[in-house]
């Protein structure tokens, strides 16, 4: 024992390091048969660890592993949610160590899934794992493992409505998001929801000699250009009519809770590499990246991009763009809202296509929330210090699904930290956060029996 709390046994990383060499990456279809054989590893894994029973259930798309573990049927019940795909790891020339080669230097664990969501996930099952061998689990547990969540999650809204027998449950556990800071711990007590675009347009039928047609034919990247760019005003408010009609203010105490949160703007500045930060006027940035609407250009390309000149007037031209949304936004509303404004404001000199991806609604606990009382407890006990609740600015569309389809609350006790770059590459994680993390969920549910 350490301080009170419990030291990884030897051995820990290994079934971890087999997990993340598994290249499950959900938005490449020639990676279907790493997702399934990642699916099965979890399903042998959660066996391992205790699991009464554990089976692969297939959806339209890629596969659900659930298990199940039941100390007393009039006990209360915990589900476990996480996600066992991963995010493509391009551009590779980046990376200081090979993706999917688990590599333990600098005090971190470095590879692609380190953080998110394997990491993560195994802090929880492993921590399971514990509670069964020692005999301290007094109450049932039940695993959702999805290969989809980086693509949207796409079938497991379905696989809610079809299983909500199977998926009964007082709370879902979930560590799949970050921390301030690694010595301020915190709970994240809100997500903003996502809408996702693909934008397409056409301009002439055929790609043109810029100096035979340029300044006489629209260019689809220009207008492109200039559309997008219309997107967002002076003041950093989005420009679509009826945009902010259900966005609610912040309160002034939340406000007020969000001005106590650590933050050193100049070290934020300084840890991106830029000059200044830009937002919605009137917003801090604490406030601007947890709490209000963004849109954002996710990538852009069409023409000539390869060495050299090439002096083209492109044919087509692309985008992908993302609106991060807050609680009330209703995701699929402003996607239709969206799509009918591009496409109206459109010149008649181009034709423009755009195609709804992906999204979500946001998400808010209470603090009040008596499991949340149980996480802040556990974080307590492992990290020393009492959690800040704090709104987060990602999206996981699935938590707000869950409320919706079960009339089940998440508990979002993440352990990652922004330094972890998940989704970039050199992806990683802390040592001493699997430690912390495993201390924090062992005590939530000794907490939870409490209750």
């Amino acid at each position: 024992m350490d301080n009170g709390n419990i030291i990884l046994p030897e051995g820990f990383y290994d079934d971890l390091f087999e997990l993340i060499k598994i290249q499950s990456i959900s938005s490449l279809p020639e990676k279907k048969a790493e997702i399934c054989r990642c699916a099965e590893k979890w399903k042998e894994l959660l066996l391992k660890y205790g699991a009464d029973k554990a089976e692969i259930i297939q959806t339209e798309g890629n596969p659900i592993v659930y298990a199940e573990k039941t100390v007393n049927p009039n006990a209360g019940t915990v589900l476990v949610y996480a996600h066992y795909d991963v995010m493509p790891v391009d551009p590779e020339e980046l990376w200081h160590t090979s993706p999917f080669v688990p590599t333990i230097k600098d005090g971190r664990l470095w590879a692609r899934g380190a953080d998110d969501d394997k990491g993560q996930s195994y802090i929880q099952a492993k921590a399971f794992e514990h509670l069964v061998k020692t005999g301290e689990l007094k109450h049932n547990v039940k695993f959702v493992f999805e290969g989809e969540e980086e693509i949207g999650s796409p079938n497991l809204e379905d696989f809610c409505k079809k299983h909500k027998d199977m998926l009964k449950a007082d709370v879902i556990l979930v560590s799949d998001t970050s921390m301030i800071d690694k010595d301020i711990p915190s709970l994240t007590i809100g997500l903003r929801g996502l809408a996702y675009w693909e934008i397409e347009v056409t301009g002439p039928n055929r790609d043109l000699h810029s100096g035979h047609f340029g300044g006489a034919v629209a260019n689809p990247l220009n207008e492109l250009c200039k559309m997008l760019g219309r997107m967002t005003d002076e003041d950093g408010r989005i420009t679509i009519p009826g945009f902010y009609d259900n966005v609610e203010e912040l309160s002034d105490e939340e406000r007020d809770m969000i001005r106590k949160i650590p933050f050193n703007l100049d070290k934020y500045k300084e840890s991106l590499g830029i000059k200044e930060v830009k937002g919605e006027k009137g917003y801090s940035t604490l406030e601007r990246n947890s709490c209000r609407p963004s849109f954002d250009i996710c990538g852009m390309w069409g023409g000539y991009t390869g060495e050299g000149a090439k002096t083209v007037l492109p044919s087509k031209a692309y985008a992908k763009v993302s609106c991060r949304l807050v609680p009330h936004q209703n995701h699929e509303y402003i996607s239709k809202m969206f799509c009918e404004y591009i496409e109206k404001n459109a010149p008649d000199c181009i034709k423009v296509k755009v195609t709804p991806m992906h999204g979500g609604e946001g998400y808010v606990l209470p603090i009040t929330n008596r499991y949340y009382k149980a996480a802040e407890a556990g974080f307590e006990k492992a990290f020393g210090k009492k959690p800040i609740a704090a709104r987060r600015g990602g999206s996981i569309p699935i938590i707000s699904t869950f409320e919706q389809q079960l009339g089940i609350k998440s508990i979002l006790m993440g352990f990652g930290l922004e330094s972890n770059a998940i989704h970039s590459p050199n992806e990683n994680m802390q040592l001493e956060m699997f430690e912390k993390g495993f201390n924090a969920v062992i005590e939530f549910h000794k907490q939870f029996d409490l209750l």
